[in-house]
């Protein structure tokens, strides 16, 4: 799998699937770089868990405009990567917040319509990894962590966004090869790396296609 020339690799789950963990380790055994989620230095996100109405919409755009940022960078380096939530995720979290009445309908669509616009100058992955995680699990990971900014997230929260990921799953893969796989059946990253460098080199995707718009 190191032997491919400017391989994307985008790592994607529900809060606390593991996607940091894994993006280092595979950044390491694959000798690629690695692009980590904005988390420490969001400025937003503390203000959002707080406040999740009055700040669903700015943070959405903050998100959106760093993952951009992240994402352009891998294409103009050049160079095999793996990033850390595909920027596609983000729409997960708009959507479902949309659909909750949490987030304005007209700035979903605003959100929306900024989305499709930059879509035109992304380039797709070469394959998503999925780390399939429950609520109930991703709930207890978050907890076992004990970031501050997330000690208000619900387990009703967590369960919207696990509908909104098969969601995205299902639609995602219909475009971009995605590999699905349940952390807790490996032993060691490495045994994992493994794995999806076997399920890639076999094309054992869910499906394939052209073009993927979350937002629609």
């Amino acid at each position: 799998m190191s032997g491919y020339a400017n391989l994307f690799i985008g790592i994607a789950g529900m809060i606390g699937a593991g996607k940091s963990t894994l993006a280092t380790r595979l950044g390491e055994h694959l000798k690629i770089d690695v692009y980590y989620e904005p988390v420490e230095d969001n400025e937003y996100l503390a203000d959002f868990y707080r406040d999740t109405p009055r700040y669903a919409f700015a943070t959405q755009i903050y998100l959106l405009n760093r993952r951009f940022q992240q994402h352009q960078e891998i294409i103009w380096r050049g160079r095999s990567a793996v990033q850390d939530r595909t920027i596609y995720e983000d729409s997960i979290f708009a959507k479902m917040l949309a659909r909750k009445g949490i987030m304005e309908e007209r700035d979903y669509r605003n959100y929306a319509t900024l989305f499709h616009n930059m879509s035109n100058f992304m380039c797709k992955p070469n394959v998503i990894v999925y780390l399939d995680v429950s609520p109930e699990r991703s709930m207890q990971r978050i907890q076992e962590r004990s970031r501050g900014v997330e000690s208000g997230i619900s387990l009703e929260y967590l369960q919207g966004l696990h509908e909104g990921y098969e969601e995205f799953v299902r639609d995602v893969s219909r475009v971009i090869p995605v590999i699905r796989v349940d952390y807790d059946r490996f032993r060691t990253v490495e045994e994992m790396a493994e794995v999806i460098s076997q399920e890639y080199l076999n094309h054992n995707f869910l499906r394939e296609a052209t073009r993927f718009d979350p937002t629609r």
